[in-house]
């Protein structure tokens, strides 16, 4: 009897435990001017998208707080040729239907980002072969050395192939054309977090992965993500409590946010570079009054649009001085960034001149695609330059949308004059290099060169910079490349614009400058 007595007291006790468990259930409600596309890792390369998926999926190589390489599903890893790399897989890991982590599912994650519908291939499209050596050991062989592949794999997450295979999303849907599979609305990742709930644009629900196989750095048992688009609304959001996090704070009201004695913003630069792109390969321009040919295709229209932008004007009144004038698509804080580049001159009488000289003296008309929800004050950006643009007669028909349809837009190419912006996600200029500036082929080079500017030269370098290991070397190399882009006018960079997040004050979290946020470095106090 007194063994039983004993038992029950034990029962009762976990009992008790498990209720006070339940009682403490500890929510964190994070809000952003959109919302991720998906719930597939791999339909969509957009840094939002991959912040978002990235709390319930894993790469084998991650990141630490302050941006270097940390083990992951991946303990180790070496390279035993120019060409080949090894990875020592974690032992022990499930994905949050149970199923074990093996090589299997990483040859499988691998081949996924490379089948269409993929929006990751421009990370893997030098991979020769991703083999398994056994359950916990992967090669990967490449086409050309690259010893920067622990980097460039680091937002490519891994997928269980049983899973996918399943639930029959073998392949990524193309979000160009608008269809969808399981794995947009579900997930089964490693990650700290499980999917609980999903509803696009409205909310998504995490909770916490209680078989995780490392540290959670939160005292949350779950995280509710809530869009809201309009700034007035999300900063009352976060001013009244009814949100512990938000991003972005709007310039003009970040002061407001510190003044309030529960809230505070986080400020800091922020990896991203703003630019705009043309279409350089159509004959005629999609969207405008020339008909018959594209003025694009000539370097001195884009000089003229270049010139044209108040750079320091947009800073000044738009940005409220949140923003750094960018002369490259990469910025400070990226690995080849080159300080001394310097912009083109804002010249309204040149740009006019070179206007005339490439036949268009009355200017003409073309339609400008701009996301209004996705990078620090976009629509209002694109609205300034269609201004500046009127100085030199060039009317722009500005159609601002929300990211849900604006990206689907743009990456199927059917735009001639857009906004977007890039973070390398390697933080090395090489990945701007290969996805913003190679010409476009079908492995993924390219990938979000929209407008299809190409110069074989660029591309020999960008060949080159990838296998060099040489650091002196390979920043001439990239250098030359940036000064070969620049001197094409194959792009037109605006800025590098600042990070602010609104947190309440009992939150603490890490800002990390690539503005990914991982809901593991996140706890509140109540």
């Amino acid at each position: 009897m007194k063994f039983n007595l004993q038992v029950l007291s034990l029962a009762a006790a976990l009992a008790l435990g498990a209720s006070g468990v339940a009682a403490q259930t500890v929510t964190i409600r994070v809000a952003n001017q959109g919302d991720a596309l998906s719930m597939d890792p791999h339909s969509l390369n957009e840094s939002l998208q991959l912040s978002v998926t990235g709390n319930v999926y894993e790469p084998l190589v991650g990141r630490n707080k302050d941006l270097s390489l940390a083990p992951m599903l991946a303990t180790s890893w070496k390279q035993t040729s120019p060409t080949v790399w090894r990875f020592e897989l974690r032992k022990g890991v499930q994905f949050h239907d149970g199923t074990p982590f093996t090589a299997d599912d990483v040859v499988f994650s691998f081949a996924r980002t490379q089948v269409d519908g993929s929006d990751m291939k421009s990370y893997t499209n030098d991979f020769k072969e991703v083999r398994k050596i056994n359950d916990h050991t992967v090669e990967i062989e490449t086409k050309t050395p690259f010893p920067i592949l622990p980097d460039v794999v680091s937002l490519v997450y891994m997928m269980s192939k049983k899973w996918c295979e399943t639930n029959q999303a073998t392949g990524p849907v193309d979000r160009r054309k608008g269809i969808e599979n399981a794995a947009s609305f579900r997930a089964n990742g490693t990650g700290p977090w499980r999917l609980r709930e999903r509803q696009p644009n409205v909310r998504t629900a995490f909770t916490r992965n209680g078989n995780y196989w490392g540290k959670i750095e939160s005292n949350a048992t779950d995280v509710i993500y809530t869009p809201i688009g309009n700034d007035a609304t999300r900063v009352a959001a976060l001013l009244s409590g009814e949100i512990d996090v938000m991003e972005p704070v709007p310039v003009q009201d970040i002061e407001r946010v510190n003044s309030n004695p529960n809230t505070r913003a986080i400020t800091g630069p922020e990896l991203r570079t703003i630019f705009l792109g043309m279409d350089q390969k159509r004959d005629e321009l999609l969207y405008s009054s020339v008909k018959g040919k594209n003025p694009f295709k000539d370097k001195r229209v884009r000089q003229a649009f270049y010139q044209a932008i108040d750079i320091e004007g947009i800073k000044k009144t738009v940005m409220r001085g949140a923003s750094n004038p960018s002369a490259l698509l990469v910025g400070p804080g990226i690995n080849g960034f080159q300080a001394d580049m310097k912009r083109l001159p804002y010249d309204v009488e040149a740009a006019k001149k070179l206007l005339a000289d490439a036949g268009y003296p009355n200017g003409f008309e073309v339609a400008m695609n701009c996301p209004n929800d996705r990078y620090v004050n976009d629509a209002r950006i694109c609205q300034a330059v269609a201004a500046n643009l009127a100085r030199i007669n060039v009317k722009i028909n500005l159609q601002a949308e929300t990211k849900g349809t604006y990206f689907p837009k743009i990456l199927r190419r059917d735009t001639g004059f857009y906004m977007l912006g890039w973070t390398p996600s390697t933080y090395d200029a090489h990945n701007a290099l290969n996805a913003l500036m190679a010409c476009v082929d079908d492995k993924g080079a390219g990938q979000f060169n929209l407008g299809s500017y190409c110069n074989p030269k660029v591309d020999e370098l960008t060949k080159k910079v990838q296998a060099e290991t040489d650091k002196t070397k390979r920043n001439g190399m990239i250098r030359e490349a940036f000064e070969l882009h620049a001197a094409d006018i194959g792009h037109i960079p605006l800025h590098q614009q600042s990070l602010a997040w609104g947190v309440s004050k009992k939150v603490q979290l890490v800002q990390l400058a690539d503005n990914s946020m991982p809901f593991k470095w996140m706890s509140i106090t109540k």
